[in-house]
Order: C-alpha cells, then structure tokens, then sequence
C-alpha cells in the first residue's frame, strides 16, 4: 500500500509503516526483509528515501542490515530500564517474570592495579575481591558480570557464595549502595565473552562500568557488566534545565 497520502516526510512514514509490521507480525523477529526494491515499490517511496528510514531504524536499534545479504528484524530486548534507575540485573530479570541465577567463574583476591586504586581514592586499598559471573535469565545467559570488592568490605568466602553482591555488602558493612556512576560503552563481538553468552558473530554488546558508592561517599563495588544488546535495552530521562 502506497503511504504517500500522510503529509509528514515519507522516510518518517517508511520507519512507522515498517514498524507496525513488526509489531503486527508481518515480519517476525530474525527475519529477512524484502528486498530494498521490493519495500520501495510496494510503499510507492524511492529506494533513497527507503534507506533513509532503513538507516534510522538500524540506529535505533530495530533492524541489522548486513552487507550483500540483506535487513533483518532484531530481537525485541526482554529487559529495559531506565539508566537513572540504579536497579540490580537481579532484580531487572526477577521484574520481567523470569528466574534470576548465577553461574560463578571466578571468585578470587588479587592485588589491586594502580587503576583501581584510583578508581577508589579516596579509600585506600591494596587488595580486591574480584568476581566474574554469568548472570542467567530461566538458565539462559544474558549478562557476563566481572565485579571488584575492597578486601575489608567482605569476606572472600562470603563473595563466592552470595546471589546478590548489594545485599551482601550491606550484610556485611551495614551500608547500603546509595547510587553509581556509569559509562556505557557499546561493543562489538568480545573473543571471550561472546561465546559465554552465546552471541551472534554481529551480535553487539553493552558494556555498562560503574563504581558504586554508598550514602556518606563510600566507594563499595566496582563493575563492568557486558549486557547482550538483543535482552535489554536502557533509556534516560533528560530534563530541559
């Protein structure tokens, strides 16, 4: 059907008409779309404006377009959240109706960088508990936690154990994560952790570093969480000052 009769610029009408397909299951998730030629013509646009909104859609995150092969539709996320919401992946997964888990790789104590040690100035540390995780939604893996720990917040042991490392940091000092401070940094195929989380060759990343700090300033856990950019998805509020 030709969308010419909508007075908004026709690559705006391209993206939303596409969109209701997807949503209406006219294309399902992974599939090909028909070809530039064929989307052209059964929209009456140019192949120019189809791009257009091809590309924009792709930014946004909605389909991969893949040299030489063609457009597919991407997963929908499962998870989302606000990135000014400090919420645990714990509680991100438990919040869409699945079963959080944990498979641990590592929980050891290792001699702090001096990168880390500037990381947490101005406490002074020399030793961190360092974890790496694999956070699992029903079983399937969807977030590769790698975590840091001053020694003196918390018992090895404790760490090896635990299937909430903000509950047992306030077990343990009786100080609660207050808020972070977070770089998001997206990535591409990772030789190590891609196949823990069982990405696609093209399948990006979400890495998300965060120190997190408790009330009074006290600097409790550094992370770096590389999220599957397929499961979640995460949005910001931005107020006009």
């Amino acid at each position: 059907m030709s969308i010419r009769q909508d007075t908004r610029h026709l690559y705006l009408q391209v993206i939303e008409q596409i969109k209701r397909d997807i949503e209406n299951g006219v294309y399902e998730e992974k599939e090909k779309l028909p070809s530039e030629f064929q989307l052209s013509k059964s929209l009456g646009v140019s192949r120019a404006t189809l791009r257009e909104a091809l590309r924009i859609l792709e930014e946004d995150g909605v389909v991969t377009r893949r040299h030489g092969v063609g457009t597919f539709v991407n997963p929908r996320p499962l998870f989302t959240s606000g990135i000014e919401e400090l919420k645990s992946v714990t509680s991100m997964i438990a919040a869409s109706g699945m079963e959080p888990g944990s498979q641990y790789l590592s929980a050891e104590l290792i001699e702090a960088t001096e990168e880390d040690r500037k990381r947490f100035s101005p406490v002074d540390i020399h030793n961190l508990a360092k974890v790496e995780r694999v956070r699992t939604a029903d079983d399937e893996p969807v977030v590769y936690c790698v975590d840091k720990i001053p020694e003196g917040l918390l018992p090895i042991d404790s760490v090896r154990e635990a299937d909430s490392l903000f509950r047992i940091l306030e077990e343990n000092t009786g100080k609660s994560i207050a808020y972070a401070v977070t770089f998001i940094e997206p990535i591409g195929y990772h030789e190590r952790i891609s196949p823990i989380l069982k990405c696609e060759p093209d399948q990006a990343l979400l890495l998300l570093k965060q120190m997190h700090y408790s009330s009074d300033d006290l600097p409790m856990l550094l992370s770096a969480n590389y999220f599957r950019a397929d499961k979640f998805s995460f949005h910001v509020l931005r107020k006009r000052v």
